[in-house]
């Protein structure tokens, strides 16, 4: 497998996903056809190995263009206006224009601020991304959401604006950390439950096809997720209806990441994680508290995949971290009415947006996934 691509269309503006042994040639070849200004910034997280770093450095100095480089650091908190500031006056110092390119290499964090970055200079800048963890690979890379955290709101600065290229690199899966790695699955296994029965097919498969990291299998999963995910976001960009579906398990995640960093510690759970939490609450509350078959596969494919189904909290947490997570459903940005509002599945495909009413429910559900110690 040399270059697999995916080409589609979001807001008028045709968008491309290559997944690629190595980047050099391909990234090269792009830079050339856009007409830009032959000036690039590359916005890269610290974390990522030097030696793939500089291999794309030396790659950008080929291309002929004035190239900057930036390295920042992709931790949740760093997610921040601050930050976010220091990178748009860099842009202003160094005098970029509408036709300058902006290269982000990292995850979620990274590709979040530097899509709002190349959103918002002079409304709009030439942006591609080269996602580097998993649940980047599989979900955050594409749809367009960008956003910075603001006065302790997940994304509540953001909006949308699609990478013209986004490159995914077998030769970096290969570096994600095992529980990086294992994290992106809860985001294929979403798309999975919501939209496409092939994936869980893929995934009940043996694990060893995905714990090599490199393989035609993880390829074809990988594609076959984010084709899914394109399925329900571009006739849909700002989450009207249909792409609301993607937010399957996401009222809980979003909540349970913030309370356990506030009470416990920064980053105690990957996003996947939070998010695979999310689903098994959001089938409960769907089935009216019950335990159902479409809960019980959730919950063994996601313990296939070394991802938690119980949040181990201690005795003396507890119940700070119940009504953390409580209280964190109301502030979701899906809500109306006062109520809020979650991803109701009740069969694999089936999703529907509802509103959550019963509040003794909701109680019950977010128990259920606090385990005694």
């Amino acid at each position: 497998m040399s270059s697999k691509v995916i080409t589609y269309k979001a807001d008028n503006e045709i968008n491309t996903i290559r997944y690629l042994k190595v980047i050099d040639k391909n990234l090269i070849k792009d830079i050339e056809q856009l007409k830009s200004d032959k000036k690039i910034l590359f916005i890269y997280d610290k974390q990522i190995s030097n030696k793939f770093i500089n291999e794309i450095k030396i790659t950008l100095k080929l291309t002929g263009n004035i190239v900057y480089f930036k390295e920042i650091e992709g931790k949740k908190n760093n997610k921040n206006l601050k930050n976010f500031l220091n990178l748009f006056n860099l842009l202003i110092e160094k005098e970029f224009t509408k036709n300058s390119i902006i290269i982000s290499c990292g995850g979620g964090v990274v590709g979040d601020m530097c899509g709002l970055l190349s959103s918002l200079y002079l409304r709009g800048t030439i942006y591609l991304h080269i996602p580097t963890t998993m649940t980047a690979i599989v979900d955050s890379c594409i749809g367009g959401k960008t956003g910075i955290n603001y006065k302790g709101l997940i994304n509540s600065m953001g909006n949308y604006f699609h990478p013209k290229r986004v490159y995914i690199l077998e030769n970096l899966i290969t570096e994600i950390p095992d529980r990086e790695y294992f994290a992106g699955f809860a985001e294929i296994l979403k798309c999975g439950l919501i939209g496409n029965k092939k994936i869980i097919n893929y995934l009940i498969k043996d694990k060893n096809l995905y714990t090599r990291k490199s393989n035609k299998n993880l390829s074809n999963l990988i594609l076959e997720t984010l084709q899914t995910k394109i399925k329900f976001f571009k006739n849909d960009i700002r989450e009207k209806n249909l792409r609301l579906s993607l937010n399957f398990g996401h009222t809980f995640a979003h909540s349970i990441e913030m309370i356990t960093e506030k009470i416990i510690k920064k980053d105690y759970l990957r996003h996947g994680e939070a998010v695979g939490l999310g689903m098994l609450c959001e089938i409960m509350l769907s089935n009216n508290g019950k335990k159902n078959k479409l809960y019980n596969l959730c919950q063994k494919i996601l313990k296939k995949y070394n991802l938690p189904i119980k949040l181990n909290i201690y005795q003396k947490k507890r119940i700070r971290i119940h009504q953390g997570i409580y209280k964190g459903v109301f502030l979701d940005k899906k809500n109306k009415n006062n109520n809020p509002r979650y991803i109701s599945l009740k069969k694999i495909n089936k999703p529907k947006i509802k509103e959550i009413l019963d509040y003794g429910l909701l109680n019950d559900t977010i128990f259920n996934i606090i385990e005694n110690n």
